[in-house]
């Protein structure tokens, strides 16, 4: 069976090197990369492309994991994505989940623990932390609405093209461009969104988009 390639992303040090030597543990493993935030993560995953999987610190500098996660589920989704983080909360819990990571375990887990939500990631399924597996179902107890299709608020597929590009961090004239459109046609339609949304900048727009899973 070939070995299972796994990245790690975290800034520290001693996490990342404690976490690597845990992995090799196991000969089914090879560690590839550690990368020290989201940013140098994506550069990896663009240059190498027998990466399997990701273990996602939340808290980094540059670019923190949910932002990592997202961008890497979008360019490379064959990218299997667990978080390994000392984070329990919700709020946090809940944008791993939005951002498609696949799996939520504590830094103190056993190096069989870890071995073992690897090898099911790769098989489809979602490992958890015990702790942030009872979590999971109060949060789809308490907030139901936050895990099911909202309403559409009205927009037209192609104020939602437009929302998926601000989501990647577009400037208007890169939008005009890729949609074959003009700049004053794209900021008419940001417009259009905002008055439909109920907000006043693209940080509150798309955060109403994520939450409603619009993009």
């Amino acid at each position: 069976m070939p070995q299972i390639h796994v990245a790690i992303c975290e800034d520290i040090p001693r996490l990342a090197e404690a976490l690597r030597k845990k992995i090799l543990l196991s000969p089914g493993f090879r560690v590839v990369h550690i990368a020290e935030n989201g940013e140098e993560l994506l550069d990896f995953a663009r240059h190498h492309k027998n990466l399997d999987v990701v273990l996602m610190d939340i808290q980094m500098p540059v670019m923190d994991g949910i932002e990592a996660t997202r961008k890497v589920k979008e360019r490379y989704p064959q990218i299997k994505v667990i978080m390994s983080t000392v984070f329990d909360d919700d709020e946090n819990l809940f944008k791993a989940i939005l951002s498609g990571a696949s799996g939520y375990l504590l830094k103190d887990e056993s190096p069989e623990m870890i071995h073992r939500s690897i090898e099911l990631v790769m098989q489809g399924g979602a490992p958890m932390s015990a702790g942030i597996a009872a979590k999971v179902l109060n949060l789809v107890r308490t907030q139901p609405g936050s895990f099911e299709e909202q309403e559409d608020f009205g927009l037209t597929p192609r104020e939602l093209e437009i929302l998926n590009h601000l989501s990647k961090g577009l400037r208007y004239e890169q939008i005009a461009g890729n949609l074959f459109i003009s700049s004053g046609t794209v900021r008419k339609h940001i417009e259009n969104i905002y008055r439909k949304l109920q907000v006043h900048n693209k940080v509150e727009a798309l955060r109403i988009a994520t939450r409603n899973r619009l993009i």
